[in-house]
């Protein structure tokens, strides 16, 4: 069976088909009733992420399962890139994205570049620059689709770098709400193109199409790729599919109960199902520079 009809199969029917009433009702319900509130609901102290106790790791599967991520607290301080990846193979996060800019171990150390990593400077992740709402890889193809990520905090910057982050199971909640056709339009294979990226070998890209919203015909769970950059981006010129990204900019940029606001310090982290997130521009402390470590992941938490 293909890939393209597959993922029909799963999405007919399901709670994410944009004809199937009943059964988006019934997801709604469970997800808004099951939903963790504030930070606090959503974060979970543990000792050592490498090193999860049981209660840990169910505490975290357990925000993950009804927010598609957790925030973690931990005293893990070190500049350790194994938290990450430890912490990974306990939620069953493994088959790591090696993209080209991460280190040879696939965990990107997200800091300022420096004139040794002179490509990453053309990066905005590492820059000292705000990013805009995104999903991770959102230019990656469909078998290389992001749908995991972990960002443990190393270092903090001496002033802003705050996160702010959103389940996009919300988000596609609250735009069917609002109008079906907008999610609708962003499930379209034609939605939305990366285009060709030029570069030294090994680093040039094809342009690549396809939806914002999208279900895993692996696991049957919605997945999102997606970019409020401009440069980056360009979406379908069609009257459907232009409203619904309009639509989603707005809801993102409203304040919201939904919307997670927070300033990762040190042994702090996510885990996530790759969710719409955002950063803040900073500045520096010059004798401790800001350091995240970032890995991605083509699985979810949990599998």
């Amino acid at each position: 069976m293909g890939a393209v009809t597959a993922q029909r199969d799963v999405v007919a029917g399901g709670p994410f088909d944009p004809g199937a009433g009943a059964a988006y009702a019934a997801w709604r319900e469970a997800k808004l009733a099951a939903y963790p509130e504030g930070l606090a609901g959503h974060t979970v102290e543990v000792r050592d992420p490498r090193a999860l106790t049981p209660g840990e790791r169910e505490a975290l599967l357990d925000r993950c399962r009804r927010a598609n991520m957790a925030i973690y607290v931990s005293g893990a301080v070190d500049a350790d890139k194994s938290i990450p990846r430890r912490l990974g193979e306990q939620l069953g996060l493994t088959r790591l994205d090696r993209n080209w800019l991460a280190d040879d171990d696939g965990i990107s150390p997200i800091r300022v570049a420096t004139e040794r990593v002179a490509e990453r400077s053309d990066y905005i992740p590492y820059t000292d620059r705000p990013i805009r709402w995104h999903t991770d890889g959102y230019y990656n193809d469909a078998p290389r689709r992001i749908r995991g990520m972990i960002l443990h905090c190393v270092a903090s910057a001496e002033e802003g770098g705050a996160n702010a982050f959103m389940d996009h199971e919300i988000a596609y909640l609250r735009l069917r709400d609002a109008d079906p056709r907008h999610v609708r339009a962003l499930m379209r294979a034609d939605a939305m193109t990366v285009p060709a990226r030029e570069g030294g070998e090994g680093t040039a890209r094809p342009a690549t199409s396809g939806p914002v919203f999208d279900v895993d015909p692996a696991t049957g769970c919605l997945g999102m790729r997606y970019t409020a950059r401009t440069r980056s981006i360009a979406w379908l010129a069609s009257p459907d599919v232009l409203a619904a990204v309009a639509a989603l900019e707005a809801l993102l940029d409203a304040p919201s109960p939904f919307r997670l606001e927070v300033a990762l310090r040190p042994g702090m982290g996510i885990v996530c199902n790759n969710v719409l997130h955002r950063r803040d521009g900073f500045v520096d402390a010059p004798s401790r520079p800001r350091l995240l470590y970032r890995a991605r992941y083509h699985d979810r938490v949990g599998g």
